[in-house]
């Protein structure tokens, strides 16, 4: 097989059956206040916080659960990143605008500048970066 350069993208055939070495159980983000960060995603999800405390908070969804750990001296993300973000959550609403407006209403802060047409980055309270983008999207 040849090299992949910079700029091909390597395409697995989904038909080839393989056994996974484990399964993603969880998504855990720092920040400041774990129980805060929280009920912030709690109301955004309407996912049941199942455990929170000042330095753990963890909820639990249809198949993933989202966990929060209080880190000392917390750093936020910068907005734009310029290349360094680590990850971001793309959440779907069937309504962006609406959706926007509430996790805004819930302490979130839509990000400037904005990079696309079809989604909006909004920034949590611990200033993490999440997208919004229409359900119809994702099948």
């Amino acid at each position: 097989m040849a090299d992949m350069t910079d700029t091909e993208m390597k395409v697995s055939d989904s038909t080839t059956s393989r056994t996974p070495v484990a399964k993603l159980a969880m998504v855990t983000l720092d920040a400041p206040d774990a129980s805060a960060l929280g009920d912030f995603y709690s109301a955004v999800l309407g996912w049941p916080v199942a455990y929170s405390d000042e330095n753990y908070a963890m909820l639990t969804g249809p198949s993933h659960a989202l966990g929060f750990g209080t880190i000392p001296d917390y750093k936020r993300p910068d907005w734009p990143d310029d290349g360094h973000k680590q990850f971001h959550l793309d959440l779907a609403a069937d309504d962006i605008e609406a959706a926007a407006t509430r996790c805004i209403e819930l302490g979130a802060t839509r990000a400037d500048p904005q990079p696309g047409e079809t989604w909006v980055v909004l920034i949590d309270p611990a200033g993490h970066p999440f997208c919004l983008s229409d359900a119809k999207d994702w099948g």
